[in-house]
């Protein structure tokens, strides 16, 4: 496949005189806003950084010559005066997306502009080996082979792995649900693809891409927890940028006591969060196995919705789950006051069953202020989510260096 070459991020950056270190400062800055956006004029630009127009054209002429953006006639306006030209990230640069679960592994194709190309869901009678993951990465790579050389040019892999994942070397410290600990999942993809690649949890990829893409734009403190087969993990963005903590560890919402009387968690501890909700039994109950939990939500709320009531046992386990969230969610907002928390995956589900109540009783058992000033809601990108965010971790080099890529063989 057409690779970008990039430089190795985890080498100290070449720097230039001031001036240079100024252009490719002003190069990202540039490349980030049309990443974000899309499609943006050279007006918006001009707006949005500061920049005089001829060194925004200048800056825009030197990404359309790496190959990175396009730069089109607008379409007509009412406005008057001479409409400015729009920038738009190219769709042929691509990253390869990858989230490795308990029932499944699924690979994307994903555009510089956010959009999701392809997914391709493997179901997997077992839990799967990181072996057995690199395979079926590679086989499916494999298989788009001659249409990733023909039309696409791939800057790297992102992989968003249900654990914890060291974030200087992409090494999966410990994934319980899938049996994993100490693996050097990027280093393995890396060696099978020959393409870089970065791995991280798959709930901070995902608050990645939601305030990138999805609910979460505009806001400055994010709090993304996200449901799903391995259990419930999280994120925290600030400032549009992943906190992490010290070792890329940050966010693990899972393991929020909830419950003095629960059940021993993976962890050692008991009364955890994704010990107390969780997804299985809600897929049981409406009789749904693990292939068709993209079904669940919409089974959900027509049983809730069904003439003669909901049977009791599916009424009773909503109460108990969403009760234990609403602890977590409290805690969350007691200790980091966010501007916004936003639940996905099966979590999501739950909000949607009622959340005018959900939110309501977490922000008056919150603390005064905390509690007044925060806004829920959920996740907009749906079963995208977490292509889109493995991918914002493959487009990163990119995004923060564009002077870095390759330039590209003319026509």
């Amino acid at each position: 496949m057409a690779q970008i070459p990039v430089r190795d991020s985890s080498r100290p950056a070449r720097r230039g005189n001031n001036l240079d270190d100024v252009r490719r400062n002003n190069l990202a800055v540039v490349l980030e806003i049309s990443h974000a956006r899309g499609r943006v004029s050279r007006a918006e630009l001009t707006r949005a950084t500061g920049l005089n127009r001829s060194t925004v054209g200048a800056l825009v002429a030197e990404l359309v010559e790496l190959g990175l953006v396009d730069e089109t006639e607008p379409s007509a306006t009412n406005q008057a005066g001479r409409p400015s030209p729009v920038i738009v990230p190219r769709e042929d640069v691509v990253a390869i997306a990858v989230n490795p679960e308990v029932d499944a592994v699924t690979i994307g194709l994903v555009a510089l502009n956010g959009r999701v190309l392809k997914r391709i869901r493997y179901d997997t009678a077992r839990v799967p080996t990181p072996e057995e993951v690199v395979n079926i990465v590679a086989a499916v790579i494999a298989g788009m082979q001659s249409e990733l050389n023909a039309s696409y040019r791939t800057v790297g892999v992102g992989v968003a792995v249900p654990g914890l994942v060291r974030a200087a070397d992409g090494v999966v410290i410990l994934a319980p649900h899938l049996g994993w600990r100490d693996v050097p999942i990027a280093e393995m993809l890396s060696a099978a693809l020959k393409l870089p690649v970065t791995a991280a949890n798959d709930a901070s990829a995902g608050v990645l891409a939601e305030g990138q893409y999805g609910a979460g734009r505009g806001a400055r403190e994010l709090v993304y927890l996200n449901g799903g087969a391995s259990g419930i993990g999280g994120g925290i963005a600030l400032d549009g940028e992943l906190f992490g903590g010290t070792a890329g560890y940050a966010g693990e919402f899972g393991h929020t006591f909830v419950n003095s009387a629960g059940a021993r968690c993976h962890c050692g501890a008991s009364g955890c969060l994704e010990t107390e909700v969780r997804r299985a039994p809600l897929l049981a109950l409406l009789g749904l196995d693990s292939t068709r939990s993209e079904e669940l939500e919409e089974a959900l709320l027509a049983h809730l919705a069904r003439p003669e009531g909901p049977d009791a046992a599916v009424v009773d386990l909503l109460k108990r789950q969403m009760s234990f969230l609403t602890i977590a969610l409290r805690n969350v907002v007691n200790a980091l006051n966010p501007e916004l928390v936003l639940l996905g995956g099966f979590l999501g589900t739950l909000y949607a069953v009622d959340p005018e109540r959900l939110t309501a009783e977490i922000s008056s058992g919150a603390l005064p202020g905390a509690g007044d000033s925060v806004r829920f809601g959920r996740s907009e990108l749906g079963n995208e989510l977490l292509m889109v965010g493995a991918a914002q971790l493959a487009f990163k080099p990119v995004l923060d260096d564009p002077a870095s890529v390759a330039v590209p063989p003319a026509g």
